[in-house]
């Protein structure tokens, strides 16, 4: 085993991910992800708590980014302009290379409930945190609520069509036109 050597968790995400895939999440032990990334099991626990924790590392850095763009933008911005600022800085963090790999880490979310429940508590945090940042920059509650959803909903589907098979566009681009497609959509309701 090696004593160390740089992205030891990012070495430890792509062997979970590859071990999931192959033969589910139920089935690899801690054990098995160390041993695949060449690393101990002592190792593993310094970067993560378990192993479903090394499907969703990051996660504190990505709300606290979305509060602070949001609650960072001029006071003139409308907050669908803040929301936008903020999808197109987290869009822009994904490049091209990581598609393969978060399509896996995604399809193992899929096959297993425990995992579903958690990236759902994810995606409402990520809300949550949007609307705070909304109604701290005194959006009323109800609009704050109103704008963190449709940048959920706008994320989530702009995720999704990345992920698929032959795109090509952004994340960036996908996020921008989701955003804007929902916000369309609102408009025909008036």
């Amino acid at each position: 085993m090696s004593r160390w050597e740089p992205n030891t968790a990012e070495r430890l995400a792509v062997a979970a991910v590859e071990l999931f895939a192959e033969r589910g999440y139920t089935d690899v032990t801690i054990v098995e992800i160390a041993e695949r990334a060449g690393l101990t099991k002592r190792t593993f626990f310094r970067h993560f708590a378990d192993k479903r924790e090394i499907l969703f590392s990051g996660q504190d850095a990505y709300r606290d980014m979305f509060a602070d763009i949001i609650t960072g933008m001029p006071a003139e911005a409308t907050p669908m302009a803040a929301i936008g600022a903020a999808l197109a800085a987290f869009a822009a963090g994904f490049a091209d290379e990581r598609r393969e790999f978060l399509a896996k880490r995604q399809s193992v979310i899929a096959e297993n409930s425990d995992l579903q429940e958690r990236n759902l508590l994810k995606e409402a945090a990520l809300t949550a945190v949007m609307a705070d940042a909304l109604r701290a920059r005194g959006v009323q509650p109800p609009t704050a609520s109103l704008a963190a959803n449709i940048g959920a909903l706008a994320l989530g589907d702009a995720f999704e069509r990345w992920l698929q098979p032959g795109n090509r566009a952004s994340m960036a681009e996908l996020a921008e036109q989701s955003l804007r497609a929902l916000g369309a959509a609102i408009e025909t309701l008036r």
